[in-house]
């Protein structure tokens, strides 16, 4: 898409209600959040299923939150 083209989306845009802004902001986020592979979201669903179904069995190792945030926070530092 041309830059022309891209000002020209971007100013009609601008013009529109913030209702509508807000609903086109909206289809477009979740453009880009949508998976690219096709097979992303069942592949996601059947790991959820399965990570709840270890929780309900007792076979999860689950930690709290305090032990997560530690864990994040030495990730970030290793970087």
């Amino acid at each position: 898409m041309s830059d022309a083209t891209l000002e020209k989306l971007r100013s009609e845009a601008l013009r529109l209600t913030a209702a509508e802004r807000a609903r086109l902001a909206h289809d477009l986020v979740q453009n880009l959040d949508a998976p690219s592979d096709p097979d992303a979201a069942d592949a996601w669903e059947q790991e959820i299923s399965r990570r709840l179904d270890a929780i309900d069995a007792g076979t999860a190792v689950l930690i709290d939150r305090d032990e997560l945030s530690r864990r994040l926070k030495a990730r970030l530092v290793r970087g």
